[in-house]
């Protein structure tokens, strides 16, 4: 599994958010000045943030983005399945897959399924305030 871009940017943004909004809509043009991600890329990533209800966005003159919840309330793992979609190690355990035809009689699949799990469960127990402390 490898993270795209997409995904790593919006985590970034994420914690630019969390660290600089403190309930103030922030433009778009900051949060890319400070992460050094151009505008045009932040377009594509902030509305699906927005659209889902994680982050809200005002246009027009002191408007920009801003979180809808507390940062202890992001799980990283939420996030990512936003931007990257699902993140199963292959793809008979991605979300909506046909069932394999081996499935029954898959020797990996036991494997493939722990390590789903336990990339899951780690990018579920990382929330975004860990991040702005640089705790994982």
């Amino acid at each position: 599994m490898i993270i795209s871009t997409r995904g790593r940017y919006a985590l970034r943004v994420m914690i630019d958010l969390a660290e600089n909004g403190s309930g103030d809509y922030i433009a778009m043009k900051k949060i890319a000045e400070r992460q050094g991600i151009s505008l045009k890329y932040l377009e594509r990533i902030l509305p699906v943030l927005t659209q889902n209800g994680i982050v809200e966005g005002v246009q027009g003159k002191g408007g920009g983005y801003r979180l809808t919840r507390r940062p202890e309330e992001y799980r990283v793992g939420e996030i990512l399945r936003l931007t990257e979609g699902d993140l199963a190690p292959v793809s008979c355990l991605a979300c909506g897959a046909e069932p394999c035809s081996k499935r029954d009689e898959c020797r990996t699949l036991p494997m493939w399924t722990k390590l789903h799990d336990m990339i899951t469960d780690y990018l579920d127990s990382v929330l975004l305030s860990d991040l702005m402390k640089n705790a994982t």
